[in-house]
């Protein structure tokens, strides 16, 4: 386990963060400002490495936003983010700023060693490199964005924030799996979970949105993408997720299967000649609702439905049983649950799937008012009637902010009130 430390050479009054999101081909990054918690530009440059690569810049100062695009070949991650860098200084927000208190770096996985955020030394960078072989698709693009970064700024503090951190508090009997001991350490293989961040927010949220502390709420958080995952949290901490060693364990996701019999992959490298690597791209890419109908739009498959389309219905309702078996899984592991809360961008958007997910659940006392949830809105929000007794939400995540936050409150920047922005 490592405690965080405190970083204390960012400049004293400089108030904005930098997060930063850097996936194998692509970077997104949010600049924001912490004494009011303002977001001042957001970002992305994708197809890195390609001679289409696209930047998407828009400024949220001055009035209003004015997105500006432009299309190039950007060669590889350093200069995607001097190209976002100058697109920040067009708008006066410029990396050399001395508001620029720090840069917060999303990281996957951080194994069982990082339980907080941290602030990037080379001690922690070489344990993240280590950390390769359990997120090989995920860890070497933060670590090529955290070099990058520091490169830019080697005066400046930069904070990794774990995916994995918030699910460290699992019970040993939650995060084990049933598996020679011996050679689960060896590889360390146990359950890690991901999303941390989405739901630690969205838990924390759905407590306020009762009015009560996330010390005194139970929450189901159901954070519902094209990756997908659910998490049990009791008082604040997470005892039970559904994403394990890898985000393929869990939910029928965009393009995951999620849980399966391990027996399947034996199966189709014996049966089908198939090999690992392919296997692998099965599972990770051809598989899950793109799998089963073809899509992974959740928009297009309740068209289709509407359509008559019974490869699209079956899909819908394969997605929906699992949440229902989570949903009661984590009722039986909480033992009391003071509300579900649906969140990412089916969970958000989707009230067909919120709905389909909570009927029948009336004995576990759930219930959906059918107008509350065909509401839209950015706000979080109850669904749920008055005589439910467990609260049904619809809680935006801002995985972003959480990043911010926590970054800025492990530099030593913070007012009382991000004090308490961590679970």
């Amino acid at each position: 386990m490592t405690t965080p430390t405190t970083a204390g050479s960012s400049t004293p009054g400089a108030y904005r963060v930098l997060v930063l999101n850097s996936g194998s081909s692509s970077v997104k990054y949010q600049l924001l400002d912490m004494s009011d918690r303002t977001r001042l530009a957001v970002g992305l440059v994708e197809r890195i490495g390609e001679e289409t690569s696209r930047l998407v810049h828009t400024p949220l100062t001055g009035g209003g936003a004015e997105q500006r695009e432009r299309i190039g070949p950007i060669a590889d991650h350093e200069a995607a983010l001097k190209a976002a860098a100058q697109e920040l200084a067009a708008d006066g927000l410029g990396l050399d700023s001395p508001q620029l208190a720090a840069i917060g770096h999303r990281v996957v996985h951080g194994g069982l060693r990082f339980t907080e955020p941290v602030v990037i030394d080379d001690e922690v960078l070489k344990e993240i490199e280590r950390l390769v072989p359990v997120a090989p698709l995920h860890n070497p693009a933060n670590i090529t964005g955290i070099l990058t970064a520091r490169a830019l700024r080697p005066d400046l503090p930069q904070v990794a924030v774990f995916d994995t951190a918030f699910h460290t508090t699992m019970p040993e009997y939650a995060a084990r799996y049933a598996i020679d001991t011996e050679t689960a350490d060896a590889h360390r293989i146990r359950r890690y979970g991901f999303h941390g961040t989405s739901h630690a927010y969205v838990s924390r949220k759905a407590a306020e949105l009762l009015g009560r502390t996330p010390e005194e709420v139970n929450v189901i958080v159901l954070h519902l993408g094209n990756g997908a995952s659910a998490s049990a949290v009791a008082g604040g901490r997470c005892v039970e997720t559904s994403m394990g060693l890898t985000p393929l364990e869990g939910l029928v996701m965009g393009t995951r299967s999620g849980d399966i019999d391990p027996a399947v992959t034996f199966h189709l490298m014996r049966v089908a000649g198939m090999s690992a690597d392919e296997v692998d791209a099965l599972l990770n890419k051809k598989s899950g609702l793109v799998g089963l109908c073809g899509d992974n739009d959740m928009r297009e498959i309740r068209r289709r439905i509407d359509g008559g389309d019974e490869r699209a219905a079956l899909a819908f309702d394969i997605y929906v049983h699992r949440l229902k078996k989570y949903i009661g899984a984590y009722s039986a592991v909480l033992g009391r649950v003071d509300a579900v809360a649906f969140t990412a961008g089916v969970g958000e958007n989707s009230a067909p799937v919120r709905e389909a997910a909570i009927a029948g659940l009336e004995e576990l006392g759930l219930a959906v008012d059918a107008d509350l949830n065909a509401v839209r809105s950015d706000a979080p929000r109850l669904i749920s009637p008055d005589y439910a007794r467990v609260a049904v939400a619809v809680v935006p995540t801002d995985e972003e902010l959480e990043i911010a936050v926590q970054t800025f409150a492990l530099v030593g920047q913070a007012h009382e009130p991000l004090g308490q922005a961590h679970n």
